[in-house]
């Protein structure tokens, strides 16, 4: 079957709860073969959309293709052709590793030949060997959030969604996680993951930024960082943080120093406006005046954090 010529097509998706619009005329696509990261706060938006691309919600307004197939008509047609993992990893804590991709390898209409030579690749590749008769429930979450994963491609789909696949899973194993689906990439599967983790959002090859319903950034992450970023970012490495960013933020209700934004970036502080060159020295002087020594004050690139927030606060 020829690939259609992008993998996800959405116009104009609309949802109306009654009064109230969960998403709002978004349009964007989605091309064959890459991460497409999928980023707003709780209850922008994302997974009511997510839901409509999967046939699993009728959209009031819009409408998507997947793989070149109309989902609201033809989602019988699209469903083997796609996986899901949603935010609670749908596994059955009483089953093993083992009865849990066999389940679903009998959900998805897999052949016991074909389950015989997927599952022990899926164990593989998820690093499960050896855990398979280990119940569910006893696994840590980055152990239940992989073999999550193995069951959603069990039946080696060509677009995959994940639905906030990392939230509550520890940095390391959200990293492995991630390894994985750059090696789902590699064998040319589609991915579309939900997130609201800056760090991933850096490793997706294109992004959409969801406010309220409304897609209010699209592209790759540096087209979105050239494209929203009003002013140039300051970090400083303050002897005291919270001091710090109140004095910033009061200097900049009063218009004292005209500054976009003052943010908290780890036990740094991001300063952003326009012509930073300019505010530099008085920003130094204001901070030293209220006796906060400064171990570092740089202007670099900036982050899509940086970004995100600015845009949100839009």
């Amino acid at each position: 079957m020829k690939k259609a010529k992008t993998a996800i097509t959405v116009r104009k998706l609309t949802k109306n709860f009654d009064s109230f619009t969960a998403v709002d005329a978004v349009n964007f696509d989605v091309h064959h073969g890459e991460i497409f990261g999928f980023l707003g706060p709780n209850g922008s938006g994302k997974t009511t959309s997510i839901r409509m691309m999967l046939g699993l919600l009728e959209p009031s307004a819009g409408t998507v293709d997947v793989l070149g197939i109309r989902v609201n008509q033809g989602v019988r047609e699209m469903r083997p052709r796609v996986g899901y993992m949603s935010q609670r990893f749908s596994l059955y804590n009483d089953l093993s590793v083992l009865q849990n991709l066999q389940f679903y390898g009998k959900a998805y209409g897999l052949s016991n030949e074909a389950m015989q030579q997927r599952i022990p690749e899926a164990l593989e590749m998820s690093g499960l060997v050896g855990r398979e008769h280990t119940q569910t429930k006893a696994l840590s979450g980055g152990w239940r959030q992989r073999l999550a994963l193995s069951a959603a491609i069990l039946h080696r789909p060509e677009v995959v969604f994940l639905d906030e696949p990392t939230a509550g899973v520890d940095p390391v194993s959200r990293r492995a996680f991630w390894d994985l689906l750059y090696q789902f990439v590699a064998e040319g599967i589609t991915v579309f993951v939900t997130t609201h983790y800056m760090d991933e959002a850096e490793h997706c090859h294109r992004l959409a930024f969801i406010q309220r319903g409304k897609i209010i950034a699209y592209g790759s992450p540096e087209q979105i960082k050239q494209e929203k970023m009003r002013g140039q970012v300051l970090e400083i490495a303050p002897s005291d943080t919270v001091k710090a960013i109140k004095i910033l933020r009061e200097a900049q209700s009063t218009g004292e120093i005209p500054l976009e934004e003052v943010e908290l970036y780890g036990s740094l502080v991001h300063v952003i406006a326009p012509d930073m060159e300019e505010h530099k020295a008085k920003i130094a002087e204001q901070l030293k005046r209220s006796d906060i020594k400064i171990d570092q004050m740089t202007i670099i690139e900036p982050s899509l954090e940086d970004v995100f927030i600015a845009c949100m606060r839009e």
